[in-house]
């Protein structure tokens, strides 16, 4: 491997809080600006000078003000200051992004898994990062999405379990990547990632509350409130999966037939529509076609999700639902039932209240999601 890029610079709140300011915003002009973090214009041009000496931010040119004031010199990010990998691993492929500090995908990667067993898995992330980051000698995070449970031990992640990656007992994936690559790494449950990145480049407010859905192989959601990813106490917040809805479908791995796990999968979906296991593009053929089964089997998709989608308004409220993933032809196939499940579930709510999202999705998303989840950290904490 080439020589390790610098280490991310332990910058104090008030430096994050300006950068973290122009990444959601864009430019600023050094009134505005001090406006909307509430800082002194003095205190902001302090901060300001460090910050072009660190070869963050640029200082570009004025522009007329919008009242008959002096101009106002405009301040942005140096995008090709920081460099932040994204990686979304499954159980039998790695994709990889390569952010600039604009949140700008520069490059991408996808590499099949030779093995899940975690030592390659973990050399695997060490060749796509350097190849990635080439000759590039500025600051680097990595970032690591997975679907599976993420723990915090002080101040370690440790994956406690991934059912696609099989990985049981827990894997101290973060220090095994930061050991081979020298380079700091976060990393967190997919959903929770993408959930992050939603919140600040998707929904369009940065205050706002919003629930994110993944859905495929697994279903997983991730929860702001109030601008605050929610990862729970344990790291295991957005559980869904088990609530009972009733009706008879595939088994799940608690044994149930009567949960959202045994309608919603792609692995269900397959299993209700009467198609082999990896044939969820014949159960969505044979339901365009007409076949009764295989449309029954994404009624009751849709419906189990209109009743999850229920639930998470009835808990927290939020301003809208997004929904993700490779498996949402329920959507297109039967898209009367949502609001049905809504109407059946919401309490105090009509189904025209709840905004519900679907926006383009690709898995580079979750790796996208991954790498802003490694700008969380540096920005935020």
């Amino acid at each position: 491997m080439s020589a390790a890029p610098p280490s991310w610079p332990d910058l104090p709140a008030s430096h994050r809080r300006v950068l973290l300011e122009l990444l959601i915003h864009g430019e600023e002009s050094r009134v505005r600006l001090a406006e909307r973090i509430d800082m002194s214009r003095a205190s902001l041009t302090r901060i300001v000078r460090e910050l072009v000496e660190l070869g963050f931010v640029i200082e570009g040119q004025s522009r007329p003000s919008v009242t008959r004031g002096r101009p106002q010199e405009m301040l942005h990010l140096r995008a090709d200051a920081a460099r932040f990998v994204g990686i979304k691993l499954t159980g039998d492929a790695l994709y990889a992004v390569l952010l600039d500090l604009e949140a700008s995908v520069i490059d991408r990667r996808e590499e099949a898994l030779a093995s899940r067993d975690p030592d390659s898995v973990v050399d695997l992330i060490r060749q796509v990062t350097d190849e990635l980051l080439g000759d590039h000698a500025v600051p680097a995070v990595i970032g690591i999405g997975l679907a599976g449970d993420v723990l915090r031990q002080g101040e370690v992640e440790v994956v406690e379990r991934s059912n696609f990656l099989g990985w049981d007992p827990p894997v101290p994936l973060r220090s095994l990547v930061e050991r081979a690559t020298c380079i700091r790494t976060v990393v967190t449950n997919d959903v929770h990632a993408l959930a992050g990145a939603h919140h600040w480049f998707g929904s369009g407010d940065e205050d706002e509350s919003i629930v994110v859905y993944g859905l495929g192989a697994g279903i997983g959601s991730g929860v702001v409130i109030d601008g605050d990813l929610m990862e729970g106490v344990h790291g295991r917040s957005g559980r869904v999966g088990h609530a009972r809805i009733g009706g008879a479908g595939r088994v799940c791995d608690n044994g149930h037939t009567d949960c959202v796990h045994s309608f919603i999968t792609m692995p269900a979906i397959e299993h209700n529509a009467g198609v082999a296991p990896g044939e969820y593009a014949l159960a969505v053929s044979r339901a365009h076609q007409g076949d009764p089964v295989a449309l029954d089997s994404f009624r009751r998709a849709a419906f189990a999700l209109g009743a999850v989608i229920a639930e998470s308004v009835n808990a927290f409220d939020p301003g809208a639902v997004s929904v993700m993933g490779e498996g949402l032809d329920m959507l297109d196939l039967a898209p009367e039932e949502v609001p049905r499940a809504l109407a059946e579930y919401l309490e105090q709510l009509s189904p025209d209240d709840v905004r519900i999202e679907r926006p383009r999705f690709d898995f580079g998303l979750y790796a996208r999601g991954a790498a802003v989840s490694a700008m969380r950290t540096v920005l935020s904490s």
